[in-house]
């Protein structure tokens, strides 16, 4: 069973139909979504401020979602993608995003919809990730525009097959 711990009196709240895998955690003021899956070695770490998740969203495996005490909290939109391993600290991700593995988004950037983080970018702090585009390398930059294709075809089919695979553990 997954790691889930009150932290100041605030214990995590979870929508319906959520997969926690048991090797994950889930401490604080987190509030879920429905439709979320959080894998293998997850970690969603409420301590020092909120989190917030929409619906249909992963948290795949060894990724870590954190905030800065007193100046940033998370919020993340609904079906959003954060890869293997990356991290999301203090930021806001709007819907339809995708963070690729080992990618790291720093404090108190945003990341409009429809956009691609892709893996191994690091997103420095404060900067604004333009809504339909996708960003990649050290420190990111928006490389190009996103087609409709990569729209369906890699971030909501990414987001729908999560939901499928939280299926198979129930």
């Amino acid at each position: 069973m997954a790691l889930i711990l009150p932290v100041e009196g605030k214990l995590p709240q979870f929508g319906d139909n959520c997969f926690l895998a048991p090797n994950s955690t889930i401490v604080g003021d987190v509030i879920m979504g429905s439709d979320c899956s959080v894998w293998f070695n997850g970690v969603i770490r409420g301590d020092v401020n909120f989190i917030r998740m929409g619906n249909k969203v992963n948290v795949q495996d060894g990724a870590c979602i954190h905030c800065t005490y007193q100046k940033y909290g998370t919020t993340i939109g609904n079906n959003v993608s954060i890869g293997h391993h990356a991290i999301v600290h203090g930021c806001t991700i709007h819907d339809n995003v995708l963070i690729g593995m080992r990618a790291v988004v720093m404090d108190n950037v945003t990341v409009h919809s429809n956009t691609i983080i892709a893996a191994g970018a690091v997103v420095l702090e404060n900067t604004v990730c333009e809504a339909g585009s996708i960003y990649a390398g050290v420190p990111a930059k928006k490389v190009k525009d996103i087609s409709q294709e990569l729209i369906s075809g890699e971030i909501n089919r990414i987001a729908e097959n999560y939901v499928k695979y939280a299926d198979w553990f129930r």
